[in-house]
């Protein structure tokens, strides 16, 4: 009898310990951004985030009272939010991750003249969006750059079709159908700081990245908004990032940033403009909130311990049984994260062969396409049968991404 009772309160111990282990679920509050575009990525981040991923996102509107979503996640509202990565530094904000370019449209009506930025906006009445604004203030800030006289340029707070302004200048993300739908920006012609072949020579286009170190050179290809752009345009853009307090803790960070590298193909297969690789020194970038602790901790692979991730239930059970636990749960998520490396080697490569073939590409380059791509399926199954790669969700978007590449490239036939 006192052998069984030993026994039963062993099991119950033990019981107590695994149930101690399992991975609690993290609330993230997501502040809702204001862009339209902007909020259907936030509303799909919300709906891909997996309940494996020990994270859950909620959507949350700006409170009363504040003009953006930093000032409101600074103050302690919301865990999360998106921002240009141009944005005033503040001490207790920092970078998870940058999700997509934000780009510099700059349209005039009436074929307004102007060779130069400075020939364009000199003398013109110029709509940027609301003041305090972040497109406002963006424009604003490369206005300064150009030293013109003061009263030469004259911004507005809002305009009616019957009478436009001169030049509309919008900090947003490349949306085919919004801006070809869009009434008031109708006749408009897109102003180009030069052509692709100016880039880092010099130009103007590397002046304005000069004076505004967050901006980099952005092209818009031909044809990207149908008759608005009849020739490339080359124009700027800068990051936006997914940012949250410097206070977050560091394993939450962590895993965040692995959830978000993981959801990154799904997040884009819809919008595959705004999809792109991410820097190999991410943690080099220049990113004005220096990138979170937890996120460091990722790119140099120092996986959180045990006691840094349960640190509630070790201060109090610390045994061998628990740290035989922690053990096999770390060696697991790392050959997690290598399997997963190994998958976004294949979506890249997808992407980019994809990519090259154009209407124009000859039937031999066509064919040579998609053959590669199916060698790329080929060696991804034989990396699958040898279990250096995972059947799980991601593999399944390696595939339907396979199969659509496929198509797109069957539709481009002249």
């Amino acid at each position: 009898m006192a052998y069984d009772s030993w026994g039963r309160g062993l099991v119950a111990v033990t019981l107590l310990l695994l149930h101690g282990c399992v991975r609690p679920v993290t609330e993230l509050d997501l502040i809702m951004p204001v862009l339209p575009v902007d909020q259907a990525i936030a509303a799909q981040i919300q709906a891909l985030v997996q309940k494996e991923s020990g994270i859950r996102i909620n959507l949350v509107p700006i409170p009363d009272g504040y003009t953006s979503e930093l000032d409101a996640l600074e103050s302690g509202y919301g865990d999360i939010a998106f921002a240009p990565n141009n944005s005033s530094y503040r001490d207790g904000i920092a970078s998870i991750l940058p999700l997509y370019p934000t780009v510099l449209h700059i349209a005039t009506f009436n074929d307004r003249a102007g060779d130069s930025l400075e020939d364009l906006l000199s003398g013109a009445i110029v709509y940027a969006g609301s003041s305090g604004s972040i497109p406002r203030l963006l424009s604003e800030s490369i206005v300064n750059d150009l030293h013109l006289p003061p009263g030469a340029i004259r911004f507005i707070e809002e305009w009616e079709n019957d009478n436009p302004p001169d030049v509309i200048i919008m900090y947003v993300p490349i949306d085919r159908e919004r801006v070809m739908d869009n009434a008031q920006l109708k006749g408009v012609k897109l102003f180009s700081f030069g052509s692709p072949h100016d880039i880092g020579k010099g130009s103007a286009i590397d002046r304005a990245v000069l004076f505004n170190p967050s901006l980099r050179p952005y092209v818009i290809p031909i044809g990207a908004y149908g008759e608005l752009t009849p020739e490339p345009i080359v124009t700027a853009a800068v990051e936006n990032m997914l940012v949250a307090r410097v206070d977050m803790d560091d394993t939450i960070a962590y895993d965040l940033f692995a959830e978000m590298l993981r959801l990154r193909p799904a997040l884009f297969s819809e919008r595959p403009e705004l999809f792109q690789p991410l820097d190999e020194q991410l943690d080099r970038s220049n990113f004005v909130f220096g990138l979170h602790l937890g996120v460091l901790d990722f790119l140099q692979r120092d996986e959180p311990t045990f006691i840094e991730r349960y640190s509630g239930v070790a201060e109090a059970l610390v045994t061998l049984l628990i740290g035989s636990v922690s053990g096999l749960f770390a060696v697991m998520n790392i050959y997690r994260i290598r399997r997963k490396n190994r998958i976004d080697k294949f979506y890249v490569d997808v992407i980019s062969i994809r990519d090259s073939v154009s209407s124009d590409t000859v039937t031999a380059e066509r064919d040579a396409a998609v053959a590669k791509i199916h060698a790329l399926k080929n060696k991804a199954f034989e990396l699958l049968v040898d279990e250096r790669l995972a059947a799980d969700e991601t593999f399944r978007i390696f595939i339907e991404l396979t199969r659509d590449a496929l198509t797109d490239i069957d539709d481009k036939k002249s």
